[in-house]
């Protein structure tokens, strides 16, 4: 796969430095292609593993990931000097676990909140697309992310609701 590696910004990050590393998913942002996408693949593993959790627990973990994120983000796009580069994916990670949130077990339902997470990251319907433009900083980098990660999560509840 190629890497982003010519890029100038990435190269004032380091995968030995744990900001950066989360940062760039653990590294699936580094993606030529995507990475948006392959951030949010990134971020199947963590949630496989914190679905095992109490749906209390499940939160508290997701609210640290939201909160944390916004100085990961903040810092890894200060020491790129770009704002919001698309390596940057721990957005990503975070909108998928607060899609997934009390989903059924299943991986059905796990490509079912995958799908919604990326159509809504990607389309930005309104407001996130006004978020992304407006909001800067690393809150600006998780805000758009993580309003999509619930919209994903109602229409996700809807879904199940119906198929019952």
């Amino acid at each position: 796969m190629k890497l982003l590696s010519q890029d100038q910004a990435l190269s004032r990050l380091s995968l030995k430095n744990p900001i950066h590393f989360l940062a760039l998913g653990f590294g699936s942002g580094l993606a030529a292609k995507a990475p948006g996408t392959f951030g949010t693949l990134a971020a199947v593993p963590l949630y496989l593993l914190l679905a095992q959790l109490p749906l209390s627990w499940y939160l508290a973990v997701t609210l640290v990931c939201v909160i944390a994120g916004i100085y990961i983000c903040d810092k890894a796009a200060k020491d790129m000097g770009v704002h919001d580069h698309g390596a940057i994916v721990w957005d990503e990670v975070a909108g998928l676990l607060i899609t997934m949130i009390a989903a059924p077990a299943g991986i059905l339902w796990l490509a079912v909140g995958f799908v919604l997470f990326r159509l809504f990251d990607i389309l930005k319907p309104w407001p996130i697309r006004w978020l992304d433009a407006k909001v800067e900083g690393g809150f600006g980098i998780m805000i758009d992310d993580v309003l999509a990660g619930f919209f994903a999560l109602i229409c996700l509840q809807v879904i199940v609701v119906i198929s019952q």
